[in-house]
């Protein structure tokens, strides 16, 4: 290739690359909202409050009056009677009729009171239920977010290591071609460079897969090239200092341990409410309308009106309320055992979350430590080969363990970062 083509190529090569726009920078903080927003879980928890909303307004009703309107009309044989069938023996006559018929609930003793604050513990227990949706996405994204950074910086310290053993390789090549360095040395130098490529390769499969779980994550149906930035790595959060301070934080906060607790008094409620079937209901009733049309003899004046007051009184429906009744004291148990269950599962949790974001804090350290250990180390031994004291195996080994040394930092401040944020989730904080 002549040096002008050569010219042309990097030319062409640098003006593709410049109208090729740079991935995006995705943060955290926006992640979290596009997983809200795409997610359909959460639409469906929405959709589920709504629903147990219109529950409530339908036991609200019972409370109300019922009015309904009638139009009748009726061609008969006139004046004759039904002579089968039912006990009574209502005259047959022709007319035509309107009127209004209304019921009103006087009580119940606080049957339908009760079913109705059961409704609406349920409302709030879905919607807990959402805000626990919500909470598990959001960590959901976290998780995805802090393996993509961690895939990320793997992949930059890698690209770095390439970089830096090829520029040895070149260097000893030159040096043996002066018949400075033996051959030996060349081979060492082309086996770490070999051995960083393969730890590239590695590290570029990783993030590609990671953006594929973001992307997934995120709502999308087909990848998207992000490029994260978290800009709390520059500066880590610090640990809260008592696990045990945290526990009574999310027996507060929890929100499917909050969905739980309403549903147990939802619970208690409909039990009250189940009990008080075996208890009398009174309502007033009343009637009026109009015969505009029929017979002056049987229809004369031709209107009706009438109130009166009914009490309906349970004797006997083959245990039908008192099995009721004992079922819905049984699943009040049922749910305080379950509420009891989830707290125990969420101090554990906690315990364990606040316990893995404590080492992962002290990896951070000791991770920094060794890269700045690796590196003064890595430091020494290029000179020393430089000068001559030392072979190629010295420098390959301290190459190898300061490229372990800066991902095992990246990985580490990563892994903090994932271990807060579930820490936050465990608590009920990352809303």
């Amino acid at each position: 290739m002549t040096r002008k083509s050569f010219s042309v190529s990097v030319w062409f090569v640098a003006i593709l690359y410049s109208q090729t726009p740079p991935p995006a920078t995705l943060t955290r903080q926006r992640a979290e909202q596009i997983a809200i927003a795409n997610n359909p879980n959460i639409q469906i928890g929405d959709l589920q409050a709504k629903v147990q909303h219109q529950a409530v307004r339908q036991a609200r009703s019972y409370e109300l009056p019922t009015v309904s309107g009638n139009l009748t009309g009726v061609e008969a044989n006139e004046a004759s009677r039904i002579s089968t069938g039912a006990l009574g023996a209502p005259r047959l006559l022709s007319h035509a009729g309107l009127g209004v018929e209304v019921s009103q609930l006087i009580t119940d003793f606080g049957r339908t009171k009760n079913l109705i604050a059961s409704s609406k513990l349920t409302e709030q227990a879905r919607e807990a239920d959402s805000q626990a949706s919500r909470q598990e996405i959001i960590l959901a994204a976290d998780q995805v977010f802090f393996q993509t950074l961690e895939a990320q910086a793997t992949l930059a310290v890698t690209a770095q290591t390439v970089a830096a053993r090829q520029a040895l390789v070149d260097r000893v090549s030159a040096l043996t071609a002066a018949k400075l360095k033996s051959a030996l040395d060349l081979s060492f130098a082309q086996v770490s460079l070999s051995q960083a490529k393969l730890l590239q390769l590695d590290a570029r499969n990783n993030l590609d897969a990671a953006k594929a779980a973001l992307s997934a994550v995120l709502g999308f149906d087909k990848q998207v090239d992000y490029q994260v930035a978290d800009e709390t790595q520059q500066n880590l959060q610090p640990l809260p200092p008592d696990a045990e301070a945290l526990v009574q934080v999310a027996q507060q906060q929890r929100p499917d341990l909050q969905a739980l607790r309403f549903t147990e008094l939802a619970a208690q409620r409909f039990s009250r409410a189940q009990r008080r079937q075996l208890l009398p209901s009174v309502s007033a009733l009343g009637v009026v309308g109009s015969t505009p049309i029929g017979s002056a003899t049987y229809f004369s004046p031709n209107w009706y009106g009438a109130a009166g007051i009914n009490v309906n009184i349970p004797l006997f429906n083959g245990f039908r309320y008192s099995a009721q009744a004992a079922q819905a004291a049984l699943q009040v148990k049922v749910e305080s055992e379950r509420e009891r269950a989830l707290r125990d599962e969420v101090a554990r949790d906690v315990r364990t979350a606040w316990l893995n974001a404590n080492t992962a804090l002290q990896r951070v350290n000791v991770a920094g430590e060794l890269l700045k250990e690796s590196n003064t180390a890595l430091d020494l031994a290029q000179t020393r080969y430089q000068l001559g004291l030392s072979s190629i195996v010295e420098l390959s080994q301290a190459q190898l363990q300061q490229t372990e040394a800066a991902i095992g930092n990246a990985n580490a401040r990563a892994q903090y970062s994932f271990a807060l944020a579930n820490l936050s989730f465990q608590t009920g904080q990352n809303r």
